[in-house]
């Protein structure tokens, strides 16, 4: 392995696999012929072309596109065609989080190919010149990486939250971190990603965070998405993710960009250009 496979891990895709979707004409999404032609069982809410999917739902009315949306997507997952819808909501857009048109729940945003957006903190403690990364170990019931290595705090940005607030809860559920600590917590950029999966296509835009946490602070995960957490020297940190795949995949290149942003990784690096340009792709 190496620090840049993981940045080409995790954009691996062809565009050639897949259609537009639009909304309003406006292309907020991509989506696999094959899936398209399970929604033309739905031409009130979608209108299938050769060279794309339209949404033909009449009102522009976002609660009411999206409900119309919803149900077809409950269809699905009745029929087994989808897994269980969660009820989290993330917003089709072309643009910002800021600008979505349309609901879609985030079981099926992969199926949509919309953008999708998250957040990462990277919890670590200085102990005189040393770092120290705080990092969990994923429950082996999760349905999605269990078993692997995983941030001290990570989760998805729904719609209809915002960015403090969302940080705020995510700290609280995955790790017991204090608000009078997360308040520290510093934005540090972001990182994307344009991965392809068996489901679909997930543009992926993680907002990143760096928190310096006090030598005596321990977590506690209160939501069962962690089984153990562990305090490790971040060359410790470094070796793991250039040796290996134990990290859920996208916390790789969070943690690329935090060695990158504190010197472990040098300018000197032979792949240093490849993966501070890597870590910003152009998103469909």
């Amino acid at each position: 392995m190496s620090f840049l496979q993981h940045l080409l891990r995790c954009n691996r895709h062809d565009l050639a696999g897949f259609i537009p979707f639009r909304v309003d004409g406006v292309v907020v999404g991509q989506i696999r012929p094959g899936f398209a032609s399970l929604l033309s069982a739905w031409p009130e809410v979608f209108a299938v072309m050769p060279d794309g999917i339209e949404l033909a739902v009449a009102s522009p009315d976002m609660d009411e596109r999206s409900a119309a949306v919803a149900g077809v997507l409950q269809a699905l997952a009745d029929q087994g065609v989808l897994s269980p819808l969660h009820g989290e909501q993330y917003g089709a857009t072309a643009h910002s989080r800021d600008d979505g048109v349309l609901l879609i729940d985030r079981a099926a945003a992969p199926c949509f190919g919309i953008r999708a957006f998250g957040q990462h903190l990277n919890g670590y403690v200085r102990k005189g010149s040393s770092y120290h990364m705080w990092i969990g170990r994923r429950a082996a019931d999760r349905m999605i990486y269990p078993g692997r290595l995983d941030h001290l705090v990570a989760g998805g940005l729904p719609h209809g939250i915002g960015l403090a607030e969302n940080l705020a809860k995510e700290c609280r559920e995955e790790a017991a971190i204090p608000p009078q600590l997360v308040s520290r917590a510093i934005p540090v950029g972001t990182v994307s990603y344009i991965a392809e999966s068996e489901r679909g296509l997930k543009p992926d835009t993680l907002y990143c965070y760096d928190l310096e946490l006090p030598a005596d602070f321990q977590p506690c995960c209160t939501d069962g998405e962690v089984d153990e957490f562990y305090l490790w020297p971040v060359e410790q940190v470094m070796e793991v993710v250039k040796e290996t795949r134990e990290f859920k995949q996208n916390c790789n290149l969070v943690i690329i960009d935090f060695l990158i942003r504190h010197g472990f990784i040098e300018p000197e690096h032979e792949d240093y250009l490849d993966l501070v340009t890597g870590l910003h792709p152009v998103l469909p």
